[in-house]
């Protein structure tokens, strides 16, 4: 079964990265083109591109540049080297960015007779693997959905944020053709408002019902409107099922708990960090003031007030009924339910 979205925000052409620029949507469809690594971190820095996947194989196309930049040049691998660094500390949080570096960074110790086709074939297929991966996704969480269901998502894990279709997105995508999903509640998603201005965009350009609230409404929402399901994506996963995602997160899995809505993360198998046992040991990024303090251009506090603005937060295992990958639905509880994606057996 096929699903509406055609969305990919990255594309190679002519010996460069093109990124559609998730800052100007829905207004504008803007796309830049990036010819070197440290272009790429910066967009990654900067929101240019978001979405765990999506970062990743932006960096992964970053390695490639950086190969076409340097190759030739004495010394190339440090200076390649030195921008794969770049690009690994342009967002810390989401595992994805590390996992598509350190398959370009294999390739890297190969040392191929054609270094730089290697490494783009590597980059292309990343994203054309997502695009399916994300499909069996969607396919196998819209299993789990009753008919009649009214769902709840948060931030944007859709195809903006991914290679195509999404990850929550992809199940409620699936679920509403299916006619198993009714209506699809979003939360703006402060600061950055990537629910009003990502999600609710792919939402609506595909035809399927979402009613955008404010953030502080969800939980009302839950009350009043008898939400069925949260379903969310996921920047890294610990070992036991510990849900690193987009701020907010953490405070919807609770009010979901309390209302009787189930809790559906949705992730590719790499998402899951099994380094890390639990959500203590997954690494915050703390953003800059400014966010907060200049949200959608409006001066809204005072300058001297001291600002706490993390980008994410751990959900934990305990408030989530299923984990969805490419590779199964895992349901709670979640310890030891990943131990055949060990980094040696991700395929």
């Amino acid at each position: 079964m096929q699903t509406k979205s055609q969305i990919c925000p990255i594309r190679w052409q002519d010996n460069a990265l093109f990124l559609l620029d998730q800052r100007r949507l829905p207004a504008e469809e803007t796309w830049l083109r990036l010819d070197n690594a440290p272009e790429v971190a910066e967009a990654i820095r900067n929101m240019v591109v978001r979405g765990a996947p999506a970062i990743g194989f932006a960096a992964a196309f970053g390695v490639v540049l950086s190969v076409l930049r340097h190759g030739s040049a004495a010394g190339w691998r440090n200076l390649v080297d030195s921008d794969i660094e770049t690009l690994a500390a342009a967002r810390p949080t989401a595992v994805n960015l590390a996992w598509s570096l350190g398959r370009m960074t294999k390739l890297l110790a190969a040392e191929s007779d054609d270094l730089a086709r290697s490494l783009l074939d590597e980059a292309q297929d990343q994203l054309k693997t997502d695009r399916e991966q994300n499909l069996r996704m969607g396919q196998a969480g819209a299993e789990l959905i009753e008919k009649g269901s009214k769902v709840m998502t948060h931030c944007n894990a859709g195809a903006l944020a991914t290679a195509g279709y999404g990850t929550a997105l992809a199940v409620i995508r699936v679920g509403h053709g299916q006619k198993k999903i009714e209506q699809v509640f979003v939360g703006e998603t402060r600061p950055w408002f990537q629910g009003s201005r990502l999600t609710a965009w792919e939402l609506a350009k595909d035809g399927i019902p979402v009613t955008l609230l404010a953030d502080s409404a969800a939980a009302q929402a839950m009350q009043k409107v008898g939400i069925n399901w949260l379903i969310v994506g996921a920047d890294r996963i610990a070992a036991n099922g510990d849900v690193a995602n987009k701020i907010g997160t953490y405070a919807l899995a609770i009010a979901a708990r309390h209302h009787g809505a189930k809790v559906m993360v949705v992730a590719p198998h790499a998402t899951v960090d099994m380094s890390i046992s639990d959500g203590s040991g997954i690494p915050i990024e703390e953003r800059s003031a400014n966010e907060i303090l200049d949200a959608a251009g409006i001066e809204n506090c005072l300058p001297e007030i001291t600002i706490a603005n993390p980008a994410f937060d751990i959900t934990p295992a305990a408030l989530i009924d299923f984990i969805v990958t490419e590779k199964g639905v895992f349901r709670a509880p979640f310890e030891g339910a990943f131990s055949r994606l060990k980094p040696g057996k991700m395929t």
